[in-house]
């Protein structure tokens, strides 16, 4: 049922970036810190659209996770989506909606705290599931839509 779930997100993302590319310029945003040996973009800008690529918790100047556990991950996270957005003159202002994908649901109070440090009302729209598990073991991911 995640699977799906998750197959179902994706092709409605896909062909919303599909649909607006037809109409539109679509711009893969990336920047020198983005790791060219990844096969995704930072940011794609569809018309006056945002799609991030999910985010987790790594520590750009380790790379690797942030320390203190689900806390310094869904902080490191939230920085990481913060920087890239900033990076490419955008700001936490121009999100419209996160994904949230937890490892472990019973975080989800304590990602809130944290999530409520990044963003101020009117928050974005949000979902939020456990998944069994994330790229390196993280703890958390967070993907984001944007509008201009």
């Amino acid at each position: 049922m995640k699977t799906l779930i998750k197959t179902a997100l994706l092709a409605s993302v896909l062909l919303t970036v599909f649909a607006q590319a037809k109409s539109s310029n679509v711009d893969f945003l990336n920047t020198g810190k983005a790791n060219p040996n990844l096969p995704f973009s930072q940011i794609v800008k569809a018309g006056n659209t945002l799609y991030m690529s999910g985010q987790i918790g790594i520590n750009p100047a380790t790379g690797k996770l942030a320390a203190g556990g689900f806390e310094g991950e869904a902080k490191q996270t939230l920085e990481n989506i913060k920087r890239t957005l900033e990076l490419h003159n955008y700001s936490m202002s121009n999100i419209v909606k996160c994904t949230v994908m937890l490892t472990d649901i019973s975080d989800f109070k304590a990602f809130n705290a944290i999530y409520t440090q990044y963003f101020s009302a009117p928050y974005p729209a949000r979902s939020a599931f456990a998944v069994k598990a994330l790229a390196l073991d993280s703890l958390v991911e967070v993907e984001c839509i944007g509008s201009l």
